[in-house]
């Protein structure tokens, strides 16, 4: 018979490595809740043409596509936001701005397999839609140091760049979009000669490396350098003017360590405004990022909307608390395990469990009809905290046995008082 393996670079999660993800999702949740995101559930499968708008050619090139029995080009979703784009343009058409929209699960890319880079992955996303402003770009920027925050990661800083800089330069300087798409992949894998390859003006390439070279010791230093040096570049110019008001509202609000990045980009078409990822010191892959797109929704048929979003990597994420060692409330309560002592006793023995769950405790029922001494070693040897045995001479005034597997101690308690004494 052959041995089934998971798809590669696909795995099956299991034990602390599941549980790890079921918290992040959980903080990422709680963190969807203080912002005033509502969480929305999108199919996996969607058609190409939606997924294929503006993603750009790096991650067309990579999506998992089929035909379904009907003959439609369809394929699994790369990313959150074409999905979300297109409830804008649908079910949250009529609905007042703005809109604070917040999903969560797996996506599929057809990457070479490679620690942190998985063909089907898990993230967060947010999305912000129905404003221009800068404020809107700075919640998706404090959302996401509030996620790191709250799952304890430590040292993580911040890349911020703004796309309307390169886009700026490129556009004065006459080169087509289609170019410009290309560039921009290729500065997003750091493929900068590849990149000034593929611009045939010599003030244009020259312009692009000056950008390479700004750097200041504050954000704040930096960007004036970028002010400076795009002085007869004025769309260019505006977007760093844009970048800075972002930056003042997000370091006015939080202590954050950010690095300015004017030749920034991301491998996504549809950004138009400020974008960002973040980092740990010890993985050299972002644990998240996002930006501002302005025109996607249009795009779909929608009216013009400008809109900011983020996702975060949960598998990389959940890399980097290995990493640093990070460890954060689970709620793991105590688990407890209800043993019988003769069949008769069985009916009360589920009895008491049910009414230990529904307060709140976890219980595992003895089920596989062993003797309690090997009930017991299994639930020892399985990090169970407390044992209740129910037998026939406790249960005469209405008590059990309740043994502390740790301590190794016992003691009859009043089936009244168990509850107490478990959660004490």
């Amino acid at each position: 018979m052959p041995t089934f393996q998971p798809v590669r670079g696909m795995r099956d999660l299991i034990g602390e490595e599941a549980q790890a993800f079921t918290c992040i999702i959980r903080k990422a949740r709680e963190t969807a809740e203080r912002y005033g995101y509502r969480e929305v559930i999108t199919p996996v499968v969607e058609p190409l043409e939606l997924l294929s708008a503006k993603s750009g050619d790096e991650i067309r090139q990579r999506m998992f596509i089929f035909k379904d029995l009907g003959e439609r080009q369809v394929a699994l979703r790369p990313e959150f936001t074409a999905s979300i784009a297109r409830l804008a343009t649908t079910a949250f058409k009529n609905e007042p701005k703005p809109l604070r929209l917040f999903s969560v699960g797996t996506v599929y890319r057809y990457d070479e397999p490679q620690r942190g880079r998985y063909r089907e992955f898990w993230q967060s996303n947010y999305e912000l839609m129905g404003s221009a402003k800068p404020e809107a770009d700075a919640e998706i920027i404090l959302l996401t140091n509030h996620l790191m925050a709250s799952l304890g990661l430590h040292g993580y800083a911040f890349k911020i760049g703004h796309i309307g800089v390169l886009r700026g330069i490129l556009s004065q300087e006459n080169v087509d979009e289609k170019t410009q798409n290309a560039i921009l992949q290729r500065m997003d894998k750091k493929e900068y000669e590849a990149a000034l390859k593929l611009v045939e003006s010599e003030k244009c390439r020259e312009m692009l490396k000056g950008l390479l070279e700004i750097k200041g010791n504050s954000w704040q230093d930096t960007v004036e350098q970028i002010k400076d040096y795009l002085a007869d570049y004025e769309k260019a110019r505006q977007a760093a003017e844009n970048l800075g008001e972002v930056l003042e509202l997000v370091t006015q609000s939080v202590n954050l360590t950010v690095t300015v990045e004017p030749a920034f980009a991301r491998g996504l078409e549809y950004y138009t405004g400020t974008i960002f990822e973040v980092y740990i010191p010890e993985l050299d892959i972002a644990l998240g990022g996002g930006g501002r797109y302005d025109r996607l929704i249009e795009i779909f048929g929608g009216d013009s909307t400008p809109a900011v979003g983020c996702a975060h990597g949960i598998d990389r994420i959940a890399i980097a608390l290995q990493m640093q060692e990070t460890s954060f409330d689970a709620k793991k309560g105590k688990r407890v395990m209800v043993v019988y002592i003769t069949e008769a006793l069985k009916p009360i023995a589920l009895k008491i469990a049910e009414q230990l769950r529904t307060s709140g405790i976890t219980v595992e029922f003895e089920v596989m009809g062993r003797k309690t001494s090997k009930a017991l070693e299994d639930a020892d040897r399985r990090k169970v905290a407390f044992a209740v045995i129910v037998g026939e001479r406790e249960l005469k005034d209405g008590a059990v046995v309740l043994k502390d597997l740790v301590s190794r101690q016992q003691s009859t308690v009043p089936i009244s008082e168990l509850l107490e004494k478990v959660k004490g």
